[in-house]
């Protein structure tokens, strides 16, 4: 590679599952947080309210000191909805709530994931129950709150609850990250009119969660909180040193020779993107531009996985003969050295897009331009020719992302001044501090109702 010869290289990352994947950095700051930018939005004008901002605590979710909160995952693995609910665990805790975690499904061997993340928790001071334990029971009939993870966690309501479902779903705020249709299922979600609030990572997954629910299931949605997202300290902290970013940029860019096996699927769109990274190579080579080493890499999102669609990327790769500028990376928890190492991030979820797609924020927050699907989240988070470039879902896509990345490719200052712009957008609105602000005025509503 260009790189172990020290020359200029400009990579273009297609980061599609890390958005997931950055949570146990999450802790809770204590920095003061400006309610001008920190307030609540929900999805219905109607319902908007105005928190204080005189409370006595730095923390804003102080008032949640001794509360008894259940948390209620699908599952537990290095996916989106349980790690972000690990998060909310960890701010609950350094609020001085009483946590106590449950996940519904596990494989039936020792997991070494699981047991890492659920070591993660019990050294935060998070109790872990076993999905069918009857201490589960007990735990929701006492608890102040009651968080259901994913529309899949709807499952547990009536499986462990039974008889009680009644009495818990008063204080019961559901989770909900998932835009796919195969999860509006109303084994499911049957129970969802009837908690005391939905929160939903954007507003365009909710707006469709909202007619989604109407139009074919029949049931109405209980209030419902959009809350965005936002980067923990920890990771503003590397993306704002400047030497800490170059050894990371420097150590990535001359490990990614090897040969790593890459997890992926079809709805995060790395076959769209490579075959888009492919194109701008040949408009490059046509018009004979002046361009660094171009490079892409690949970050899948299950190390295990042997797919057909991960054979087929890799076919691409070697009929187009261009493994030497593509490298495939296992699905990981050390997101900053990634980052640290690109120019320039893709967000290329087909589909809906992405309900949020955490990862954007991230890369900008490392003054990266973003190069997205206008579908879904990234629409929230990207402004259009100011932090990124966005583009058309599904082949439609392809030639305007190609020339999107030649763009920037051949365009340094526009490049450069996209990623500040991001990184400005992020201090403004994107930050753990104005998430847990978010939070909490959903939390203080919940807990009322309840």
């Amino acid at each position: 590679m260009a790189m172990r010869s020290k020359k200029c290289v400009l990579t273009v990352l297609a980061l599609f599952a890390l958005s997931t994947l950055t949570l146990l950095f999450i802790r809770t700051s204590s920095d003061s947080c400006n309610t001008a930018l920190l307030q609540l939005r929900l999805l219905e004008p109607s319902q908007t309210r105005t928190e204080s901002s005189s409370e006595p605590n730095s923390n804003p979710l102080h008032f949640m000191k001794s509360k008894l909160v259940l948390m209620v995952s699908h599952e537990l693995s290095l996916s989106g909805g349980p790690l972000l609910l690990m998060e909310l665990a960890f701010l609950l805790r350094a609020a001085g709530s009483d946590v106590v975690w449950t996940t519904i499904q596990k494989p039936p061997q020792t997991d070494d994931v699981v047991y890492a993340l659920e070591n993660k928790m019990l050294d935060r001071g998070v109790q872990v129950l076993d999905g069918k334990d009857e201490k589960g029971v007990d735990t929701a009939c006492k608890a102040d709150l009651v968080i259901l993870n994913t529309a899949v966690a709807g499952k547990w309501l009536d499986a462990v609850l039974k008889e009680k479902v009644s009495e818990v779903l008063p204080k019961v705020l559901w989770w909900i990250h998932e835009m796919r249709g195969h999860y509006f299922n109303v084994e499911y979600v049957k129970h969802l009119p009837f908690v005391a609030g939905a929160m939903i990572d954007s507003y365009t997954t909710a707006e469709y969660w909202k007619n989604r629910t109407r139009e074919n299931l029949r049931i109405q949605m209980p209030e419902t909180y959009v809350v965005h997202l936002g980067n923990s300290k920890e990771l503003m902290e590397v993306a704002e040193d400047s030497v800490a970013k170059r050894v990371l940029r420097e150590h990535v860019r001359e490990s990614l020779g090897d040969d790593i096996i890459a997890g992926v699927s079809r709805g995060k769109g790395q076959d769209l993107f490579l075959r888009a990274f492919y194109e701008c190579l040949l408009l490059i080579k046509e018009k004979k531009l002046q361009v660094p080493s171009l490079h892409a890499v690949v970050v899948g999102s299950d190390m295990n996985a042997h797919t057909k669609l991960e054979t087929e990327l890799r076919q691409f790769v070697m009929e187009k003969k261009i493994q030497d500028r593509v490298h495939f990376v296992n699905k990981t928890l050390a997101v900053a050295p990634y980052l640290a190492s690109i120019d320039v991030l893709v967000q290329n979820s087909q589909g809906r897009g992405e309900c949020f797609g955490r990862i954007t924020i991230e890369a900008m927050a490392f003054r990266l331009p973003v190069l997205g699907t206008a579908a879904g989240g990234t629409m929230e988070i990207v402004v259009n020719g100011t932090t990124g470039l966005l583009h058309p879902i599904g082949k439609a896509g392809v030639t305007p992302l190609a020339k999107n990345i030649m763009n920037l490719a051949t365009h340094v200052e526009r490049r450069l001044t996209m990623g500040k712009k991001g990184y400005e957008r992020v201090k403004e609105r994107f930050l753990e501090p104005h998430m847990a602000q978010r939070i909490a005025s959903v939390l203080k509503d919940v807990l009322r109702k309840g």
